[in-house]
């Protein structure tokens, strides 16, 4: 703007008939472009605070879906701890149930036994007793018999009422029992809704959550979306190993079901091709995405298995990758399993090598149906970071 002002005042001095002449069509031009260049600075402006808007809003859907899977996976916590609770009382039930019978077999047979006593005496007519009192030879045999017959009618009397008794006690522990157990039916249903309605929300919130980030993504590129995903991940594997040491502090060392000597022998998760490896690989449209695990195609449903024996932290939805699972292996060792359709393992609870711990699922993904394996090993740093998963698992019989 400033060199063309030049050469108008440049042009000015030599000829100024001609610009005079052509002054009021530059004005206009001039004008005319302040105002478009005011019209794009205001458009800029709009379409950064409509940025500003969009990412704000998906943060808050983000924390709020947070919020929600934590919810749904403390449900399900609830829920496997509700079946141990119904199944033990069943088991309860069961044992009282049989304890009542042999009990009442008992009563039965000692009431037989003093109803036979009792037909004997009345055979006996009434005045067997005084007969049985009067035959005594002295004094003190009279009161030895009177004793003895005493005490065969008070043994009678108090194994008929001991029994009873018993009989009753177990009556009201077994009714008990079972509107124990029926109230633990009743607790489930309602967890089994909960977990329900929470599935339903969480499916509302991932919609909201997905428009929210196709709009972002417009303006950012998948490499963007990726690397904050990656972090995040990397933020929640740093957490755990945080909380694993501390617990660890004090207590008596496990020696890890993983280590480096594992390396290359290890099962695969499920037998599917390899669409995407360890590392940084470019696109065919020209970008770069960088993995921290492997991506194994299979059919959705397909069974995952876990390649190591340790203990499930995180068995629930994590934003970014859907339904996920991480094993802890002890001593900074992790597995995990991203992109699930199904989890089948429980927070906080042990699974040994080659159990399911969901089913392939990635539908939505630019890849197709599959799952993302990763491996995350001790560093200097102290925090665990990725390995490539192709060194730790079999040979397929040459390259995987």
């Amino acid at each position: 703007m400033r060199v063309l002002l030049v050469l108008l005042l440049a042009v000015a001095a030599g000829a100024p008939a001609a610009v005079q002449a052509q002054d009021p069509t530059l004005d206009q031009q001039i004008q005319e472009s302040r105002r478009r260049l005011e019209e794009i600075r205001e458009e800029r402006a709009r379409l950064q605070n409509d940025l500003q808007m969009v990412r704000g809003r998906v943060a808050d859907v983000s924390a709020e879906l947070r919020n929600i899977e934590r919810q749904l996976s403390a449900s399900r916590s609830v829920l496997a701890e509700l079946e141990f609770q119904a199944e033990a009382t069943q088991e309860r039930v069961a044992e009282n149930t049989q304890l009542l019978a042999d009990t009442r077999d008992r009563l039965r047979r000692s009431a037989e036994a003093l109803g036979g006593r009792l037909r004997q005496i009345y055979k006996l007519g009434p005045l067997h007793t005084v007969r049985v009192l009067l035959g005594a030879e002295s004094f003190a045999d009279l009161l030895t018999r009177y004793r003895y017959l005493r005490m065969m009618a008070s043994s009678d009397r108090a194994l008929v009422d001991q029994i009873s008794t018993l009989e009753q006690s177990l009556t009201d522990q077994d009714t008990e029992l079972r509107e124990s157990l029926r109230e633990l039916s009743r607790l489930r249903q309602r967890r089994l809704g909960e977990v329900s309605s929470l599935q339903s929300v969480e499916e509302d919130r991932q919609s909201t959550l997905q428009r929210f980030r196709t709009s972002e993504r417009t303006t950012r590129s998948r490499l963007d979306v990726l690397a904050e995903d990656q972090a995040r991940l990397a933020g929640l594997i740093a957490d755990l190993e945080e909380t694993r040491v501390a617990d660890d502090a004090g207590a008596e060392p496990v020696a890890p079901t993983l280590s480096l000597d594992d390396a290359g022998g290890l099962d695969w998760p499920l037998d599917g091709a390899v669409i995407y490896r360890f590392g940084v690989q470019t696109q065919p449209n020209g970008t770069s995405l960088r993995w921290n695990g492997v991506g194994l195609s299979a059919r959705p449903g397909t069974p995952v298995q876990a390649v190591r024996d340790g203990t499930v932290v995180l068995a629930g939805p994590f934003e970014g990758y859907g339904p996920t699972v991480v094993v802890s292996h002890g001593g900074g060792f992790y597995t995990l399993y991203l992109y699930l359709e199904d989890i089948g393992v429980v927070q906080g609870r042990r699974v040994v090598a080659g159990q399911v711990v969901g089913t392939v699922g990635g539908r939505g993904t630019p890849e197709g149906p599959h799952i993302e394996f990763q491996i995350r090993a001790p560093s200097a740093e102290g925090v665990p970071t990725a390995q490539d998963p192709l060194r730790w698992l079999r040979s397929r019989g040459g390259a995987p």
